[in-house]
């Protein structure tokens, strides 16, 4: 696993008035906690999400109880304790970097999230600040008592990002009582970067920031509705040469014969990165890597899907997901697959969960019948919000 969520769920919530913790009151027909989780469970980059509740909201959870991504676990007296309890539930797990985030705040943008774990390539923390640009008094019996220099101030928002193994030893060491995990980590030695936050992350807290939330939240419904979807599809063909392997999907495969070709002839990665060349109408391979180049003669096939992702990340799409379908007799692709998926979703930069590798035989009949050689097909989504 790479990336795992955490969400302090625990509170109580009473500064929000009379009723129900506000995780679980009702906004914009859903709940409170309803649209933080799936902010995070649907973010491509997140593998697991840890809710961390009080004992008695456990029913509360009973419409998430069966999805793949989502766990829970009981929060302590303390917000720091809860995380604690949380990093530790999600230790058996293997993430290397973790999300901390309030419940309270359901207004969560996928780019938040992305930059957010992108950050965490340079630093050992990151967390999203918005700059004060207001002026600061400091109050005495309801009256201006002096002002503050609010220079080099920030207000911390959360999801606040960690290397996973760093944030538990700084919560295992800390003494307790930290306002955030900022603190915690800063307590530890750990450097945490600023990167920008946003002014719709809004945290509930007071009765009124229900009605702004739930504005924040259809303004961003009717820009989702003006999504960029785009699905790309991806055919390749190699026949069989001399050799002792083929190359499938970035995984090499022992076999009596080898797959010809200019590259390295991986049939599987070259449709796939054709599909994504044809979601963003960029021709194909050939247009980016001409055979005629004898620089490409024998490369390695990564270099292709790679550029085909990056490039799709450089137009602000998300690879949604990849799903490719091998057609032969032999090698039997079945005993590779989790490893092909693996290789691929590494190279494309995303989660494993979204990358599918499966095969079938033609049954006998043309070329692939015969064990002539290789086809493969493969669809790509792209998104763009």
């Amino acid at each position: 696993m790479t990336t795992a969520a955490l969400i302090v769920a625990a509170g109580r919530g009473t500064r929000a008035g009379a009723g129900a913790p506000k995780q679980w009151r009702p906004l914009a027909g859903r709940r409170v906690a309803d649209w933080t989780l799936t902010a995070l469970v649907e973010h491509p980059e997140v593998d697991q999400v840890m809710v961390v509740v009080h004992p008695d909201d456990v029913a509360q959870l009973a419409d998430w109880s069966s999805h793949p991504k989502v766990r829970h676990c009981f929060g302590g007296a303390t917000r720091d304790q809860s995380v604690q309890n949380g990093l530790q539930a999600l230790e058996g797990f293997g993430p290397r970097k973790v999300l901390v985030h309030d419940v309270a705040r359901p207004c969560l943008s996928a780019s938040l999230i992305s930059d957010l774990i992108a950050t965490l390539d340079s630093y050992a923390g990151a967390a999203p600040g918005v700059e004060v640009v207001d002026a600061l008094w400091r109050g005495q019996d309801g009256s201006v008592a002096g002002v503050q220099d609010r220079s080099a101030l920030y207000r911390a928002q959360t999801p606040q990002a960690f290397r996973f193994d760093a944030l538990l030893a700084a919560h295992r060491a800390h003494i307790g009582g930290a306002a955030d995990d900022v603190e915690v980590a800063r307590a530890h030695g750990l450097d945490v970067a600023i990167i920008a936050g946003e002014e719709t992350n809004l945290k509930i807290t007071r009765p009124g920031d229900f009605a702004r939330a739930e504005e924040i939240l259809q303004k961003q419904s009717k820009k989702e509705e003006h999504m960029d979807i785009r699905l790309g599809n991806g055919y390749d063909v190699h026949r069989f040469g001399d050799g002792d392997h083929v190359i499938l999907c970035g995984v090499k495969i022992p076999h009596g014969r080898g797959l010809q070709g200019h590259s390295d002839a991986d049939v599987g990665m070259h449709a796939v990165t054709d599909a994504l060349y044809g979601a963003m109408a960029e021709g194909d391979i050939g247009r980016h890597f001409p055979p005629s180049d004898p620089q490409w003669k024998g490369a390695a096939s990564e270099i292709f899907l790679k550029h085909a992702a990056d490039l799709a990340q450089s137009k602000g799409y998300t690879i949604s997901n990849v799903d490719c379908t091998l057609v032969c007799e032999y090698p039997k692709v079945g005993p590779h697959a989790e490893a092909m998926m693996t290789e691929m979703a590494r190279i494309m930069g995303m989660a494993r969960d979204r990358v599918s590798i499966k095969a079938t035989t033609s049954e006998r009949l043309g070329f692939t019948g015969r064990e002539e050689g290789i086809a493969a097909i493969a669809t790509a989504t792209l998104i763009k919000v």
